[in-house]
């Protein structure tokens, strides 16, 4: 057993890129409203349409993996989108999931969207960060968006750029991470006229629906797991080695995120403290780098 363990892993770590270049039509099932889904004829591009305030979609991957890149490029609902919620995320399944966000939130035309991250660890989240994407236009074209999970840290990427990183301080401070639950890749489009524009106080136009997003180049940098001790171990153990998947990000990097964070940061959970709230401890470590 001492012999083959080491081969085993050279086996996983092998597999980690089994996903990459993934087809949205045979890589992944329609959970949600599957006449509303449009795709390419060679299945690496779709449009996801939402018709009503009922009827919206909803895509996921077919297989789980622990740990590595999910990334796909986005063209957002122009004009008028307001009321309406197109997402793109990872989560586990279950009441104490594990779930890492991108949701863009439509607007009113001529108002811009709001970009969302979130990270829930067994079933907690409230860990928000907001953006006004003001250094690109998100419904003028495919945009890059790209979730890195490791078991060092979780980055956010839009077009190669660093947004967020939230690291992992679950065994020295005791703050939740996602760590043991196999997660998928979810993409989707919903109404959400109550809360998603200005607090509620824009509704959608409905004379305009369909409002229909585009999803392209669906590429899945995993470690496919089941969630058996092993593979969780196993998956840990490849995304772990080294600086190729723990490095932090550079000086560059870090410099362009700030600048970001600095510029079209609207929303910090971290500064909250209407009704009483209190931070986390994990606003008070470092998350930066």
């Amino acid at each position: 057993m001492g012999r083959s363990r080491p081969l085993l892993l050279l086996a996983v770590a092998a597999a980690a890129v089994g996903l990459a270049g993934a087809s949205f039509r045979d890589d992944c099932t329609i959970e949600w409203e599957p006449q509303n889904a449009a795709f390419s004829p060679d299945g690496k591009s779709l449009n996801m349409s939402l018709v009503s305030n009922s009827s919206g979609c909803l895509l996921r991957t077919k297989k789980q993996f622990i740990y590595g890149s999910v990334s796909t490029l986005v063209k957002l609902i122009p004009g008028n989108s307001a009321g309406t919620v197109t997402t793109y995320y990872t989560s586990s399944e279950g009441t104490y999931h594990d779930e890492i966000d991108f949701e863009f939130l439509g607007n009113e035309t001529g108002q811009p969207y709001t970009l969302h991250t979130n990270v829930f660890a067994n079933g907690t989240g409230n860990r928000e960060m907001q953006f006004v994407p003001g250094w690109f236009d998100p419904t003028d074209g495919f945009h890059n968006y790209t979730i890195s999970w490791t078991p060092c840290m979780i980055v956010w990427y839009v077009d190669g750029a660093a947004i967020r990183v939230f690291r992992n301080y679950q065994q020295s401070d005791g703050v939740p991470y996602p760590t043991t639950q196999p997660m998928r890749g979810y993409s989707s489009i919903w109404a959400a006229e109550d809360w998603a524009t200005q607090g509620g106080r824009i509704k959608t136009d409905w004379s305009q629906a369909p409002f229909v997003a585009g999803y392209s180049h669906l590429v899945l940098d995993v470690c496919p797991c089941d969630g058996s001790e092993e593979c969780v171990y196993d998956c840990a153990w490849v995304f772990s080695q080294g600086q190729e998947y723990c490095p932090g990000l550079d000086p560059q990097q870090h410099k362009e995120m700030l600048d970001l964070q600095s510029k079209y940061r609207i929303y910090n959970y971290c500064d909250d403290y209407r009704g009483g709230k209190v931070p986390g401890k994990e606003c008070y470590l470092q998350q930066q780098q």
